[in-house]
């Protein structure tokens, strides 16, 4: 089992963002989690990649407590877990090769780190990645020239060159047009099978959690509204996960009438 959550909540004041989670992830599976926006997706993202700690119950990932974990070991448990953002995380005035490197820094040395920025280390390594994501060619090219969906990709190579055992995906292609959308998250499908890892992304697009994806997880309120395979989520169920809120009746009061 890769990731195992019982009782999860998350609280920031008077505002729950996950509330009462149970979940299991077995080791290489695929994972989609739909919602609206506000259920809790990102902040699910966040407790697995050890970034945010529950309020309540218990988060545990590739077999350590995460709350229980001393620093070192947190560290070691967040080195086998590659996460890909929404926004890239890349730096655009630096070469690709010194951003998919990025993906080695929680190995380096500092020493290491900064003199690979002067002279880039494991190049073979970074161009194998990169290779894998069809931007072999781009490998000196600054990041900012890059389009959108290629600079995702060069994320998505960060993370291979970390030989991860989870991979996290937040809303990895809410900032793509849907062609480059559809080709991203196959190619998530793909790197990810190939090295055995497990794979978890949170997708506002309910067509894509149905392509690829072994289960569909339906994320309202911070809750868990159902868990399933692809085939077996309904129109139904996807109405009842983006039903909107009713608004409240706010009385107007009557025009005000002149005495004089």
């Amino acid at each position: 089992m890769t990731v195992e959550l019982r009782g999860v909540e998350v609280r920031y004041g008077d505002l729950v963002a996950v509330d009462g989670l149970d979940l299991t992830v077995d080791a290489g599976a695929h994972v989609a989690v739909i919602g609206p926006s506000g259920a809790g997706k990102s902040t699910l993202i966040r407790l697995l990649n050890g970034t945010t700690a529950p309020s309540a119950g218990s988060v545990r990932v590739l077999g350590t407590e995460l709350a229980d974990a001393s620093p070192r070991a947190l560290r070691a448990v967040q080195r086998r877990i590659g996460t890909v953002n929404q926004q890239f995380d890349l730096v655009g005035e630096l070469r690709v090769v010194h951003n998919v490197n990025a993906g080695r820094l929680g190995e380096w040395s500092l020493w290491r780190s900064v003199t690979s920025l002067l002279r880039p280390r494991e190049v073979a390594t970074a161009r194998a990645a990169l290779d894998r994501v069809g931007l072999a060619d781009r490998l000196t090219q600054r990041t900012s020239t890059l389009s959108g969906g290629e600079q995702q990709r060069v994320a998505i190579a960060r993370v291979l060159v970390q030989r991860p055992a989870v991979v996290l995906a937040d809303e990895p292609v809410a900032s793509l047009d849907p062609a480059r959308g559809a080709e991203i998250v196959a190619l998530l499908h793909e790197v990810t099978r190939d090295v055995g890892a497990t794979l978890l992304a949170s997708l506002h697009d309910v067509e894509l959690a149905r392509r690829g994806f072994d289960r569909v997880l339906g994320i309202r309120g911070g809750r868990l509204l159902f868990d399933t395979a692809p085939a077996q989520v309904t129109a139904t169920m996807i109405d009842a996960l983006y039903e909107l809120e009713p608004t409240p009746h706010i009385p107007v009061p009557p025009p005000h009438r002149s005495t004089g």
